[in-house]
């Protein structure tokens, strides 16, 4: 689904990403792990055009897309969630889910999609649901993270990129969002490059995790080996 061949992307003098080599593979989550600093919010950044590449490519389902206009990313099949949470306010939550919609990925009418409609997304996200109408400024923080996702589920994407989902949630919200990713992928075949700090709850999900430290990747393994291995979960995950 995504290839990064030898990917470096600076800010000055600075090199965020250094050299990355990845593959991530269809119908699969691929968690991507490492302490503040590594680079993970840049790989993602950079994977979705926000930022452009110092050297190195991106390709996606065959495609190279290195350099492409950020808005074009939608169209091809990818949606991206930064950290954060950024609803639109002011907005109310089936007006956020209708944006989402607008700019749906062109695929074929019988082609898996977790989510097609305004129901499908209240079906996954019952509080969203009830909640449709109140303003996405009044909604507690894991409400905005589901409205987030299902924003961008609705662009039916063929690849989500999310940015550390459970950063500054309950354990119990945290739990809930992994569990749906792990549903959609194995129901739609979605592919899923997940960012996190939480690195146990990751693994718990994930196929594969890599490990970036200064903006090397430093580890490539299955989620199983990494959940079991003490000397890399101490080295580089701090668990």
């Amino acid at each position: 689904m995504l290839t990064l061949s030898n990917l470096t992307t600076t800010y000055g003098p600075v090199r965020a990403l250094d050299s990355v080599d990845l593959t991530v593979e269809t119908g699969r989550i691929t968690a991507v792990l490492g302490a503040n600093g590594a680079g993970k919010t840049s790989l993602l950044r950079t994977v979705s055009g926000l930022v452009r590449p110092a050297t190195g490519t991106v390709t996606l389902d065959g495609t190279d897309i290195t350099g492409a206009p950020v808005e074009s990313m939608v169209h091809r099949g990818m949606a991206h969630v930064p950290e954060g949470r950024g609803v639109i306010a002011e907005l109310t939550v089936e007006e956020n889910l209708r944006l989402g919609a607008r700019g749906a990925a062109k695929r074929p009418s019988d082609a898996p999609a977790p989510v097609r409609t305004l129901d499908d997304a209240y079906r996954l996200f019952p509080v969203l649901g009830d909640r449709r109408n109140a303003q996405a400024h009044t909604l507690s923080g894991g409400e905005r993270q589901m409205l987030v996702i299902a924003r961008a589920l609705l662009s039916r994407p063929t690849l989500l990129l999310l940015d550390e989902p459970s950063l500054g949630l309950a354990p119990r919200i945290v739990a809930q969002i992994f569990d749906l990713l792990r549903t959609l992928v194995a129901d739609s075949g979605l592919t899923v490059l997940l960012v996190e700090q939480n690195a146990r709850s990751a693994l718990s999900i994930a196929h594969t995790g890599v490990v970036l430290n200064l903006g090397k990747v430093v580890v490539t393994e299955s989620a199983e080996v990494l959940r079991n291995d003490a000397t890399l979960r101490h080295s580089y995950l701090g668990f």
